[in-house]
């Protein structure tokens, strides 16, 4: 597969200020392929050490944290010789040795030629305890699930990839029912790395939701694993309520809707589990929609989606027949599976954008998104299907002095409103920014 990070990670090879590098993702979204694919391409060699499944690798990291001892003994481990520059060493499940994340310090300090690229568990690293986390001294790098380019390229279509890329909307109106075909297929599949591949491969259906109920599985034993047992059952309950929450008409999380009288203060701690594992993207709403978003935050109200559409649909049991039918995996679930994707595909192409939703005193007027870009407020409209209806937009954009405004849905590509309203398809949604701001 390839994966657009691969870019960042070479950015990141060539800076002079480079400084050891921390993945940070959800489990299963491919950080330690990814790590040994970048080796692979850019390095002559590659030291990888997993600490999960190796008890006296951690045994190096016990001494001292003197870096030319820990490298000869890195090596007498590996069979091979480490050079600065040549050789890229990998830390894998690193929170399972806290000595070995605190050696990063050192590494920045003492060893700057040494190039480092670690993961691990984000609940893990979270949770990181004995010794002093190596606050300033790593770089960090956000991995997410393959968004809808990756997955085209991944299923042998990487010329319309590329045009996708290009916002050659002239070029692509010929290949719009491919498109649409494609994306109803990315809602069902998504973009977990495992299912990828196996329905590039297979392209069977049955089996990648065999796969993705295996992942969610293993995330719910995470929380057993990871969690104290008072809060471990909560955590499920919470997790298990995000369908349900996203199903109704009105999106905002409710409490309540895990169990009757359920309080924030009661599941304040498990949300923050969900987060800190890379499981839920948290979209707080704006009370105001001026700049900057986050002063005009409201943290008792918020929309929580999953990190991947494809497991979204999983949990729904949606069968694949939704797929072939017109208009249906873009309009289940009051739209909840269009809502998901649009999300993802801004967290993955856009991860240090602030993203809000907003919502009038009354509730009436709602934005599904709203995002900070260039200094400027864009609401974005999410429409499923090809129903352009959108009332509240019209109005924020007339009540807020908007000068830039996005509905997404299936129709084509269109600028309106003199130049004020862009509507761009859903699969165009990723390079919303370039698009509106070029």
């Amino acid at each position: 597969m390839e994966r657009t990070v691969i870019e960042s990670l070479k950015t990141w090879k060539d800076s002079p200020d480079r400084k050891p590098l921390i993945l940070q993702g959800a489990r299963q979204v491919g950080k330690t392929w990814l790590m040994k694919e970048f080796g692979r391409q850019c390095y002559k060699n590659t030291a990888y050490f997993q600490f999960d499944n190796n008890p006296g690798l951690a045994e190096i990291f016990n001494i001292d944290y003197k870096i030319s001892r820990i490298i000869e003994a890195l090596e007498i481990k590996s069979g091979h010789k480490i050079k600065p520059g040549d050789t890229l060493i990998i830390f894998d499940e690193i929170q399972e040795c806290p000595k070995a994340l605190t050696s990063l310090k050192y590494f920045c300090e003492n060893a700057p030629e040494y190039h480092i690229v670690a993961a691990g568990s984000l609940l893990g690293l979270s949770q990181h305890g004995g010794t002093g986390f190596p606050v300033g001294k790593t770089d960090f790098l956000k991995i997410y699930p393959l968004d809808f380019i990756e997955f085209i390229k991944a299923t042998d279509r990487p010329q319309l990839a590329e045009a996708i890329c290009k916002k050659d909307f002239e070029l692509l109106k010929p290949f719009e029912d491919e498109l649409e075909r494609l994306l109803k297929t990315y809602l069902y599949v998504g973009g977990m790395p495992e299912v990828v591949r196996d329905f590039a491969k297979n392209r069977d259906y049955k089996k990648t939701r065999k796969i993705q109920k295996a992942i969610l599985y293993a995330y719910e034993n995470d929380f057993s694993k990871h969690i104290p047992a008072n809060t471990a059952e909560k955590t499920r309950m919470l997790w298990q309520s995000i369908l349900s929450q996203l199903a109704r008409e009105n999106k905002k999380f409710l409490y309540s809707a895990i169990r009757t009288g359920a309080r924030a203060k009661e599941y304040e701690i498990a949300l923050n589990w969900l987060s800190d594992a890379g499981l839920v993207y948290k979209i707080s709403r704006t009370k105001k929609p001026s700049m900057p978003l986050m002063a005009y935050q409201d943290f008792e109200a918020f929309k929580l989606f999953v990190l991947d559409v494809g497991l979204l649909a999983a949990m729904t049991s949606l069968d694949a027949k939704a797929i072939l039918e017109k208009n249906r995996i873009f309009e289940e679930f009051k739209g909840a599976l269009s809502e998901q994707y649009v999300c993802q595909q801004f967290k993955s192409s856009c991860p240090d954008m602030p993203l809000y939703y907003w919502t009038d005193s009354t509730s009436r007027s709602e934005m599904d998104f709203i995002a900070q870009i260039s200094n400027m407020i864009v609401p974005v409209e999410v429409k499923a299907s090809i129903n352009l209806k959108a009332k509240s937009l019209h109005n924020f954009i007339r009540n807020n002095n908007t000068q830039k405004a996005v509905r997404t849905s299936l129709a084509q590509f269109k600028i309106n409103d003199g130049g004020i309203l862009y509507d761009i398809p859903l699969w165009a949604i990723d390079g919303m920014e370039e698009i509106v701001f070029q």
